[in-house]
């Protein structure tokens, strides 16, 4: 095929992945309902994983404080319809991107060697796998924890928190695109590794310089200043090193002969 030819070929990809995003989006949109009870759910106080984490009524209101299931509200005309139709499409990429994935796949395929092709479904399929765990993540643990502590959160008993629609998805949506990306260090890790760039030796020097970081991009990463979202954020992360660490191949020692 000539260059004209791939690029055809390309825009007859990618014309196919954006049809089934639409498709998607439109069935999202349909099933309003449905889908902005899954968006809407974490904010309550009877969200599974906060009874599962904090256990008791008072245990959790000594950490979130006496916060009653939040009302958000909405500012402008539009808004609402224009978040509506954002939604639907962020759930019409999630529900498609297996379908994007192995058309993008389908297109580079032939260009690679029969061992790069041995190795490119797996990493495909895992680095899809690792995102999916991030979102599932932040969506069940860290954005709860996280919004209800900002929302019972004062700096003084006269300044009443009103929530805007667009506030709360904006923050959701943004903690699970970051912890997708941030599940990936394993994969990354890995392709380094194979690349030359990296070894195990070295990432078991910078362990220490690893932690700090991590504290520091958590801290970075959460909006909270409370030790149990760092700790929710940052152990994963710390978790996900290790994990690097052990899927990093090591520099194997030149062995040396005594000579008599």
């Amino acid at each position: 095929m000539t260059f004209w030819d791939h690029l055809e070929e390309l825009r007859r990809v990618l014309l196919r992945c954006l049809i089934v995003v639409a498709l998607f989006a439109i069935l999202a949109f349909v099933f309003k309902d449905e889908v902005f009870w899954l968006v809407f759910l974490p904010k309550s106080p009877d969200f599974l994983s906060l009874s599962i984490l904090f256990g008791s009524d008072s245990t959790s209101t000594s950490i979130f404080g006496d916060t009653p299931d939040v009302q958000l509200i909405n500012t402008e005309l539009t808004r609402q319809f224009v978040v509506h139709m954002m939604t639907s499409f962020y759930a019409g990429l999630i529900v498609a991107a297996p379908y994007i994935i192995f058309e993008l796949y389908r297109f580079i395929s032939p260009a690679l060697y029969e061992n790069e092709r041995r190795y490119a479904t797996p990493l495909v399929i895992s680095s899809y796998t690792m995102f999916m765990a991030g979102v599932l993540f932040s969506y069940f643990i860290l954005f709860p924890i996280t919004f209800r502590f900002l929302a019972g959160y004062q700096v003084d008993a006269s300044v009443q928190n009103l929530i805007s629609l667009e506030s709360y998805i904006d923050t959701l949506a943004f903690l699970c695109l970051v912890m997708g990306l941030v599940f990936e260090i394993p994969i990354l890790s890995w392709l380094l590794g194979r690349l030359g760039i990296l070894h195990r030796q070295q990432m078991q020097q910078y362990r220490r310089h690893a932690l700090v970081a991590i504290l520091v991009i958590a801290a970075i990463i959460t909006p909270t200043s409370d030790a149990v979202t760092l700790a929710v954020v940052s152990l994963p992360m710390y978790l996900l090193y290790e994990l690097s660490i052990l899927l990093v191949p090591s520099i194997k020692k030149p062995s040396s002969h005594l000579s008599t």
